[in-house]
């Protein structure tokens, strides 16, 4: 069951209308939804089937080797389903709406991130080392990503029901949209934990990509939604302390502890403390 107030935002409406369509077997049946009426408060809900299973969790806590390569390789699979399903009507236009997903969009949408994020940290907020990291970022990016294909934008190890070996469920796709395959790869990777690596070579198994590119491609979309987070903190008059120094630590993870491209086990340098 999921429960969201009217004024909240708009993304539940968009799962509910996916929901019928999307490919059987990827996701938990849509049973019911509908909107509820308080007093004076208006409540949109969602009823789901029960799907044998339970999320893994951010980072894979706990998981071995074994099972997480297991789990990665239902994923993918599932994921392929999802990429290579061409909706129609009323569905793909839903699919095309505009959505402030902060994800990668564009070389020139991420140096205008960077631009922002130098403005509202002039007085050093955020270090120029770290801007002039996502400035060497953006100037390697692509000049634009491409949305050409259906994908969840959001499938962390949060959103996926596993039993046993196997995955069960896809679940949440409020933030679903047309893509790049790599929208879908970076948060199926980056959320692994100690496991990332693991991910990595069974995503480019099983696409016959290059890990060299996988990790790039992964790299500027975490780039980007780093920026955008940030910037949306720093935007914000009552500034949160706290959300702004993790999303402040997780860029040093990323450009100064090179994240995406050292070798696992090593300890992370770091310039924040």
């Amino acid at each position: 069951m999921k429960i969201i107030d009217v004024d909240g935002h708009s993304r539940l409406n968009r799962e509910i209308a996916l929901a019928p369509h999307l490919p059987t077997g990827l996701t938990a049946p849509l049973l019911d939804s509908g909107l509820f009426r308080l007093e004076t408060d208006a409540i949109r809900y969602a009823c789901y089937a029960r799907v044998p299973g339970a999320a893994p969790g951010m980072g894979m806590p706990g998981v071995d080797g074994v099972t997480a390569r297991s789990w990665a390789e239902a994923a993918v699979h599932q994921l392929g389903r999802l990429h290579s399903w061409i909706p129609s009507g009323n569905t793909e236009q839903i699919l095309r709406e505009p959505l402030d997903h902060g994800g990668f969009t564009s070389q020139a949408a991420l140096f205008a991130e960077v631009e922002h994020l130098a403005a509202l940290g002039r007085h050093g907020l955020v270090p120029r080392g770290l801007l002039d990291g996502l400035t060497a970022i953006a100037e390697r990016a692509p000049r634009h990503a491409q949305a050409t294909i259906p994908v969840h934008a959001d499938c962390h190890w949060d959103n996926w029901l596993v039993r046993d070996l196997s995955v069960t469920a896809l679940l949440d796709f409020e933030w679903a949209r047309f893509g790049e395959p790599a929208d879908d790869w970076f948060f199926l990777a980056r959320f692994s934990g100690p496991h990332t690596e693991t991910v990595l070579d069974v995503i480019a198994q099983a696409t016959k990509s290059s890990l060299e590119t996988l990790r790039a491609e992964c790299e500027v979309r975490e780039a980007a939604h780093l920026a955008s987070d940030l910037r949306g903190v720093l935007e914000r008059p009552d500034v949160d302390a706290q959300m702004a120094a993790n999303r402040l630590r997780s860029l040093d993870e990323l450009l100064v502890g090179r994240y995406w491209w050292r070798p696992r086990g090593k300890p992370v340098a770091t310039s924040i403390e």
